[in-house]
């Protein structure tokens, strides 16, 4: 894993992890996801990674009322700057309610109280729209209830899986980092690289867990992990990137920044062949619906 400068010297594939500070302005939002995108592109990334809810926060919890549909102006821009830079983006976002099928935007539940989704979408260097996850472990934990404002997304959806200069990256976003089947199975569907969009909640030993539990999904996958937290006010920013062998090659502190390193394909083949313990499990991994 390098440091990202100068152009990427194939069969890398260059990353860049934008850590981003975001509010309740979602105009305002915009454009600070936009800067990060070309800075991407100035550096010839081949993706760039946006935290969970880059497209509004509120440390008070994010709701409805923050959450926009996928043609709206946050996925529009990135889409516009995608294409203009050559550059793919994976970006948490907030949708409107649906059903769990995704054709009736009801934005309510059985009790009647209008839910969100909570999202990562996935855009391709061309700028078309590659995918959406919508987050199956909501936050309902240490003291945070996220369903009361969101709806889980299917347990049993095709995972969301890109391909980008000859690497996979599988997504999922936050709290699903802390259940390791969520990671086996986007490794089942190919993923070369687990991509975690996060607002790492603190509180004690919280900065801790999440490195620890990045770097226990790189090494029990023999994945890199390319873990992006959102930096500000309820949230711990440390963003890092983990190869498969473990060893952490990049990590930020608490403040806004962005920056780019290159994964090598050629080691990560190299770590699943002396440590083939994707080959000798004995278990699958089967959504409970």
């Amino acid at each position: 894993m390098s440091d990202g400068r100068g152009a990427p010297v194939r069969p890398a594939v260059r990353v860049t992890v934008a850590q981003l500070q975001v509010g309740t302005d979602r105009a305002a939002n915009v454009e600070v996801a936009r800067d990060a995108v070309r800075e991407a592109a100035r550096v010839r990334a081949d993706v760039v990674v946006l935290p969970e809810y880059a497209s509004a926060f509120d440390p008070r919890g994010v709701g409805p009322d923050l959450a926009e549909p996928l043609d709206g102006p946050f996925v529009t821009a990135l889409r516009e700057e995608a294409a203009r830079g050559g550059v793919a983006v994976l970006a948490g976002t907030t949708l409107p309610g649906t059903t769990l099928t995704g054709t009736t935007p009801t934005g309510q539940d059985g009790d009647g109280a209008a839910r969100a989704v909570n999202a990562v979408v996935g855009v391709a260097a061309d700028g078309s729209l590659a995918g959406v996850y919508r987050k199956v472990h909501l936050y309902d934990a240490f003291g945070q209830r996220e369903s009361d404002r969101f709806v889980a997304g299917p347990a049993d959806a095709p995972p969301l899986v890109l391909d980008v200069a000859g690497l996979r990256f599988g997504v999922m976003t936050c709290y699903d980092l802390r259940f390791p089947e969520s990671a086996r199975r986007l490794v089942d569907a190919g993923a070369h690289v687990l991509v975690v969009p996060a607002a790492w909640a603190p509180g004690p030993h919280k900065a801790m867990h999440w490195r620890t539990l990045a770097a226990a999904r790189a090494i029990e996958n023999t994945a890199a992990v390319v873990a992006v937290g959102q930096a500000g006010r309820g949230v711990v920013g440390r963003s890092l990137v983990v190869g498969p062998d473990g060893v952490v090659g990049l990590e930020l502190d608490e403040t806004p920044q962005v920056r780019t390193v290159d994964l090598d394909a050629a080691a990560l083949t190299a770590v699943r062949e002396r440590n083939p313990s994707l080959a000798n499990r004995r278990y699958t991994v089967v959504p409970r619906t």
